[in-house]
């Protein structure tokens, strides 16, 4: 059989037996991950955001948090699923859901909203995404193209593939929602919070609130939510649409704004300068009593465990980490013992006078070879991690 002949009968095979119903919907669809690998996608996923983006220290506003979103989800086409809510403590105007029922609320929303009802909105749709599926599609549909265009096995394990995918770099946060995702995500979450009991009037504060945030940045800083959540149009017009033909009085529904207010009272409005702060490229974290230079014209971004700054070209990335307590050349023997990297060279230097111990190294990736170099160092009692990589062809530019 030619390699096109088996591609086409694979494929076959795959549109025969990869369906499943989708639950909110009800229709037959391609779904090449099982609710189970969903599931796990989602717990190594949200390892990963808890590590990498930090949940917000407050457990009387993750308890509340949590609460509203498990009763909403109880009342869900998917109840089952093991659903968890949780605030990052991220200053970006933001909410994602992750595969198998993980959703987030960022700390800048909270505090860009006033009200339950309004939370209730955002968690609704997002779990709006969940319950339909969306992530789930969007990989069957990428798989199905890998073995459409000869790159890779429909067969191969997805949890495997994807699974990497996350915990290399979060990538399952980075599935683009299409616009009938997003109006599907829209009317769920409208639905979920009607039936929570909720004024779901309060909607149309919320997407007010994205406006005035992107209008407040000149329009150049849209919010992150809706960088990651495509507009489907004027939402506002829609959910006045959706309002207008209800059948249900709204009078008496939950706002919430006091309880709600209670709960965010002490809750840092943007930039927590104790967890680090940008002065142009220069970064300060004055907790660590550290800083640090990056180059001209880089886009550089702050996370709980981690400062990083990506190239103009976003060819090229330069990140800082505490590498924990252990000794500079052990930090480096366990970065260079990993599988697939291969050292290229090693040897001493220093950082601001403290002896460091540097090594280029190659790394076999998905796209290719990466060469970089990992230095560690030691300060204020913790060992230091600088990592800068770059494509291997370009890495005699960044050096």
């Amino acid at each position: 059989m030619t390699y096109l002949a088996r591609g086409a009968a694979a494929l076959a095979a795959v549109l025969v037996l990869g369906c499943a119903t989708n639950p909110v919907t009800g229709k037959s669809e391609l779904a090449l991950v099982s609710e189970s690998q969903e599931i796990q996608m989602g717990q190594q996923a949200a390892q990963d955001v808890a590590n990498t983006i930090g949940l917000y220290q407050d457990q009387q506003v993750q308890n509340y948090v949590s609460a509203i979103g498990k009763k909403l989800a109880a009342g869900s086409e998917r109840p089952s699923l093991p659903w968890e809510f949780h605030v990052v403590d991220d200053p970006a105007v933001n909410a994602f859901a992750l595969p198998g029922g993980f959703i987030y609320v960022t700390r800048g929303l909270m505090t860009h909203i006033d009200s339950e009802a309004e939370l209730v909105s955002v968690m609704g749709h997002e779990i709006g995404h969940v319950t339909a599926r969306h992530s789930v599609q969007q990989i069957s549909r990428s798989q199905v193209a890998q073995l459409g265009l000869g790159i890779g096995s429909i067969l191969s394990p997805t949890v495997a593939k994807y699974a990497g995918v996350a915990s290399s770099g979060l990538g399952l946060l980075f599935l683009k929602f299409s616009r009938d995702d997003e109006s599907q995500a829209d009317a769920l979450g409208f639905r979920y919070a009607l039936a929570g009991g909720y004024d779901v009037r309060e909607m149309l504060d919320v997407f007010r609130m994205l406006q005035a945030v992107t209008d407040a940045s000149g329009g150049g800083g849209t919010p992150q939510w809706l960088e990651t959540h495509p507009d489907p149009g004027n939402r506002l017009a829609v959910t006045q649409r959706r309002l207008d033909s209800l059948h249900t009085s709204l009078a008496g529904k939950v706002v919430g704004r006091d309880e709600f207010l209670q709960v965010v009272n002490n809750m840092t409005y943007g930039e927590n300068p104790r967890q680090g702060f940008f002065r142009g490229t220069l970064f300060l974290h004055p907790d660590l009593r550290f800083q640090i230079e990056f180059p001209s014209g880089w886009k550089t971004q702050n996370q709980t465990a981690s400062v990083a700054a990506m190239s103009p070209g976003q060819d090229a990335i330069i990140q800082l980490t505490v590498a924990g307590n252990q000794a500079p050349d052990a930090a480096n023997t366990a970065f260079t013992s990993q599988q697939g990297v291969q050292v290229v060279q090693t040897g001493r230097t220093s950082v601001n006078g403290s002896s460091a111990v540097t090594t280029v190294f190659d790394a076999q990736t998905d796209q290719g070879v990466i060469r970089g170099r990992v230095t560690f160092f030691s300060f204020g009692g913790s060992t230091y991690q600088i990592l800068g990589y770059t494509p291997a062809t370009k890495f005699s530019g960044y050096d």
